[in-house]
């Protein structure tokens, strides 16, 4: 074979090291670390005026546009989607099969999903995070991901829940987003790895917020909120344990009292 010139050698070298750059995507995936304030709104007319740094907002219900003015005004954006729940009103609910949905899970038009059947649920979701990705979201919240401890209507085991939630954040870290464990506490210790933060619900009223240590010691934000316990009863143990902390209503309007 005839030996590259020098010119040509050097641009083969040059295409080479962009390709290397171009292969780890991981790098620049995007990394809260905790303490960071939020704001968490998935119902109403969305206001950005709330001066902190992340916004967690529905991934279907908002523009590439509302995306692009919340980087404007120099804030991350995460994605949030149900991954384990079927929801009835989402515009690709008919591309689930009946026999994937099982039990309601307490929320109305809402069913768990058999996350066993990675065979149908991996192209769905996949297709979900893309959306995510080209609207311009920063990371994806993947609500439901503890249906191996409720009543689902499938006999799902926790080996089920751990292959299922490493997929969601697979299928996230391959699209270069960072992705967070949604409540799953007992899991923590196994998946802590592969989640970049994690997004916990009342763990100050269950007492169970010492859980999401392993998160907090890697270097990892937690992003926090309680719904019927006022400040006062949580705010003290949040900053000991440097959460991100704050009072919603159950309807997650704008509305929060911030520790």
């Amino acid at each position: 074979m005839r030996r590259p010139t020098p010119l040509i050698a050097l641009l083969l070298l040059l295409a080479a090291c962009t390709t290397v750059r171009d292969d780890k995507p991981s790098d620049e995936r995007w990394q809260p670390r905790p303490g960071t304030a939020w704001q968490w709104q998935l119902s109403g007319r969305l206001d950005p005026s709330v001066d902190v740094p992340v916004y967690d907002i529905d991934g279907f219900d908002h523009s590439k546009a509302t995306v692009a003015a919340l980087h404007r005004a120099d804030r991350k954006v995460i994605c949030y989607l149900s991954t384990g729940a079927w929801e009835d009103w989402r515009p690709d609910a008919k591309k689930f099969p009946k026999p994937v949905l099982g039990r309601g899970n307490g929320w109305e038009g809402e069913r768990w999903l058999d996350i066993r059947r990675t065979d149908v649920l991996e192209p769905l979701m996949a297709a979900r995070i893309d959306m995510c990705r080209e609207k311009g979201f920063d990371a994806v919240e993947p609500d439901n991901m503890d249906g191996y401890r409720n009543r689902t209507g499938f006999p799902l085991k926790a080996s089920d829940q751990l292959r299922y939630n490493r997929l969601i954040a697979k299928l996230a870290h391959d699209r270069g987003m960072a992705v967070g464990l949604k409540n799953d506490l007992d899991q923590i210790p196994q998946l802590v790895g592969d989640f970049d933060f994690a997004v916990n619900e009342q763990c100050a009223q269950y007492d169970e917020c010492a859980a999401l240590k392993p998160f907090v010691a890697a270097g990892k934000a937690v992003f926090h909120v309680e719904y019927e316990l006022p400040t006062h009863r949580f705010c003290s143990d949040s900053r000991r344990l440097n959460l991100s902390s704050m009072l919603k209503k159950y309807e997650l309007g704008v509305w929060r009292r911030a520790c």
